[in-house]
């Protein structure tokens, strides 16, 4: 359990204000204002997923769509007696919650990468069926609309024609000449929700009608003329039946509401949740923090990590960036003290450090890098700051020393306990035997403990013992001036008199406080000063080995790219042999075109004819840039074994054509005819022989016995039929159909007179009635 002690010590409560800042209700910042730490993993790495998931829709362009809505649980709590109304400005109290929550039902509606969202919020609705009505019926005021139902619209209607007969006839009588002279003005007025008109009150006598007031002056008369009083009444009739309309339409959406009461206040709780997450998410994007690791193991590593506070000021003032802090310990060491000057920065690492852990736990990124590590700890305990309390007779060693015996009898495997100034505000040795004594046992007790001190004895300490170790804040000794990084390994000194001379000490003060020092205190510091001279030497060395590693690493990479350079040749000469195939191609389809068009306009074979050799010139150029080498007719003889693209097998040429540039060949004991193109080097594919007559290969799809042509250009349909035909004769199929349609008849043309002249083709006809008629040509195959 973490005490709130810690919390406020820590100043967790102020980074949840800042973090309530950006909620949309006032139950939404309560929520966050009531943040604390998780005590289990689980439930801290499900909050930080759904908070990366909401900052992914934000960078997304798509960011949950949240507003202002109200807490509407007072109003759930009012309505949920039977028969219980809500009045309309209430009611309005609804709308911006559900249109919200609406707004958010549509995006998770259609989103699959936010799955921890979609478990928390899936199941929202939005409630069409009351934000609907409720829109219909009410405006942002409270005002009833006239189209809450279709009879209070009648009801207002008619209302409203009355009242301007009713002003249209006031209007008449004010002008009359008969009445005008009994007139105080001739402007027409309500009192008492009656229409009157002024009448001098030593004329009321002479205008028939009732009194309703009288003006303060007693000048006045009031009065409602006695021809419009029917029209009055019958106006107060209107309104008593919009009022009760008025209030069955009131009653009936709220037992709308009160239907669904329950799943109303369960679907706000959600919506106060997610208001909640992305209240962390919006801040988490102020400060770029990240989700670090939380885990079970004692080990708190910090790198590159900020205090959140002091960015925020700095931000605020517009001050530089905030030195970070990188620190680590755990495992080996369980104890870490630092030490350094005033103002050198030991507390705000502290701070920085406990508040971390604290955000961490809680489910809010921080701003460190995602390497950095938190454990998962049951309690922190920190003593921190001056606590001197005159009600309570405690100094500043007392009240210490009354924290410290608190956090001793808390403090166990589980905790991690920060102490700061630990050892001061008394007797310096007897502080810092306290203070040693302090931290053994906190050691013992297994917690992980940071602690500041100046006091050197508490240093000599830890250097001895294991498990625990020195840190300190850097400071520039010529300047003077603190550097706020933490080195571990290394004790710090208090640079307390070159401090003071810096501040304006006089020399004489400080030459004498140099003398005063003891010879083992100033040997101690000189041995630090030695500690730190070897160690700035051997930072340098370090730094020129890391920048020959870094020269070596990009001679690697040079050697690399020149390894790389012939597959960066190769990759270049494919693609200029893409642009190339592009080129090839755009050129022979404008030429293909150019003979599609006379083959409309011709319909001849010749023109057939034209277009097979364009298609033969296209595979002929692509074959050349796949680098496989064509066959001319010249190479192709009587005999030869070549390899046939349609059938995907080797065949026998029997004869060459070399007029019309086609081959017929042989294969399984029937002959083909195929184009040139068609054809390659022999490549050993043969079919494997079938164990049964009615097996077929496995390496190719047995062949349909119909082609569906419809839609298809004459070229394209030509080049679909060729395979066809020659697959069909290869089966042993006596007769297929071609399916080209009806339409302009320039397709059943164009296929017909390509058919007429194949080799395999031994006759074709008309398909019968119920083969499709001569929308079909049904083809004979010769055996």
């Amino acid at each position: 359990m973490i005490i709130k002690e810690a919390i406020r010590t820590l100043e967790l409560d102020r980074i949840l204000r800042r973090i309530s800042d950006y909620g949309h209700s006032g139950a939404s910042r309560d929520a966050i204002r009531g943040i604390s730490p998780l005590a289990d993993i689980g439930k801290i790495e499900r909050r930080f997923g759904m908070v990366e998931e909401l900052r992914s829709l934000a960078a997304q362009g798509t960011p949950l769509p949240l507003s202002t809505f109200e807490d509407i649980s007072p109003l759930l709590g009012k309505i949920r007696p039977q028969g219980a109304i809500l009045a309309p400005l209430e009611l309005v109290s609804f709308l911006p919650f559900l249109r919200v929550l609406s707004a958010v039902a549509a995006q998770m509606g259609y989103r699959s990468d936010i799955p921890l969202l979609q478990d928390l919020a899936g199941s929202v609705t939005g409630f069409p069926d009351i934000l609907e009505p409720l829109e219909r019926s009410l405006d942002s005021e409270g005002n009833i609309l006239d189209n809450a139902s279709r009879l209070l619209f009648d009801l207002r209607s008619r209302k409203r024609a009355l009242t301007a007969r009713i002003r249209k006839r006031l209007e008449e009588i004010v002008r009359e000449r008969e009445i005008t002279v009994f007139l105080q003005d001739d402007f027409i007025t309500q009192r008492s929700g009656r229409w009157v008109i002024p009448v001098r009150m030593d004329s009321k006598g002479q205008v028939p009608g009732v009194v309703h007031d009288v003006s303060n002056s007693g000048e006045t008369a009031f009065m409602e003329p006695l021809e419009i009083i029917g029209l009055a009444n019958e106006l107060e009739n209107l309104s008593a039946e919009e009022k009760v309309e008025e209030i069955r339409i009131l009653r009936e959406i709220c037992g709308w509401i009160r239907e669904d009461g329950e799943e109303i206040e369960s679907q706000l709780a959600i919506l106060v949740h997610l208001d909640l997450l992305n209240s962390i998410a919006l801040f988490a994007d102020s400060l770029d923090a990240h989700v670090p690791v939380v885990g079970d193991s004692q080990v708190l590593t910090l790198v590159n990590a900020r205090h959140p506070i002091l960015m925020l000021l700095q931000r605020d003032l517009g001050k530089g960036e905030t030195v970070p802090l990188d620190l680590s310990l755990g495992g080996e060491d369980s104890v870490m003290v630092i030490t350094g000057p005033n103002a050198g920065g030991k507390t705000i690492a502290l701070k920085t450090a406990g508040l971390l852990l604290l955000m961490a736990l809680s489910g809010i990124p921080v701003p460190a890098d995602e390497t950095s590590v938190f454990p998962l700890v049951d309690r922190l305990l920190a003593d921190i700051g001056d606590e001197q309390s005159i009600e309570s007779s405690l100094s500043t060693f007392s009240a210490h020393v009354a924290n410290i015996a608190t956090v001793l009898g808390a403090a166990g495997s589980r905790s991690v306990v920060l102490l700061d100034e630990l050892g001061t505000g008394t007797e310096p040795l007897q502080g810092a035997a306290l203070a040693c004594s302090v931290l053994q046992e906190l050691k013992e007790k297994g917690a992980l403990v940071i602690a500041t001190t100046h006091l050197t004895d508490i240093v000599g300490f830890v250097h001895r013992r294991e498990g625990m170790v020195n840190a300190s804040m850097e400071f520039d000794r010529e300047t003077f001036t603190p550097l706020y990084r933490l080195k571990k390994g290394e004790p710090g000194q208090s640079h307390a008199l070159e401090i003071a001379r810096k501040y304006g000490i006089p020399n004489a003060v400080i030459e004498r406080a140099h003398h005063m020092l003891g010879r083992m205190e100033t040997e101690f510091h000189q041995l630090l000063d030695d500690l730190k001279s070897q160690r700035l030497a051997c930072e340098g060395t370090l730094s020129d080995l890391e920048r020959r590693g870094r020269i070596l690493a990009e001679q690697e990479k040079v050697l690399a790219l020149r390894r790389s350079g012939w597959e960066v040749e190769r990759k270049e000469s494919i693609e200029k042999a893409y642009r190339d195939a592009r080129e090839i191609v755009a050129g022979v389809k404008r030429e293909a075109n150019a003979l599609l068009e006379e083959a409309r306009r011709e319909r001849s074979r010749a023109s057939l004819k034209k277009i097979a050799g364009v298609e033969e010139k296209i595979e002929e150029k692509l074959r050349e840039l796949g680098g496989e080498p064509p066959l001319s007719l010249d190479q192709v003889h009587e005999g030869d074994t070549v390899f046939v693209r349609s059938i995907g097998f080797d065949s026998v040429v029997r004869s060459v054509d070399a007029r019309s540039g086609r081959i017929r060949l042989s294969f399984a004991g029937k002959e083909l005819e195929v184009a040139l193109a068609d054809i390659a080097p022999r490549k050993g594919a043969t079919p494997k022989p079938s164990r049964k007559t009615r097996k077929k290969e496995e390496t190719r799809e047995e062949t349909p016995l119909q082609l569906h042509l419809i839609g298809l250009r004459v070229d394209e349909a030509v080049k679909k039929l060729e395979p066809f035909l020659n697959h069909a004769s290869l089966d042993g199929i006596g007769e297929v159909r071609i399916v080209h349609g009806k339409g302009t008849g320039a397709l059943m043309r164009g296929i017909r007179e390509y058919l007429d002249s194949h080799p395999l083709v031994e006759s074709f006809r008309d398909g019968e009635p119920f083969e499709g008629g001569s929308g079909v040509t049904v083809v004979r195959i010769r055996q």
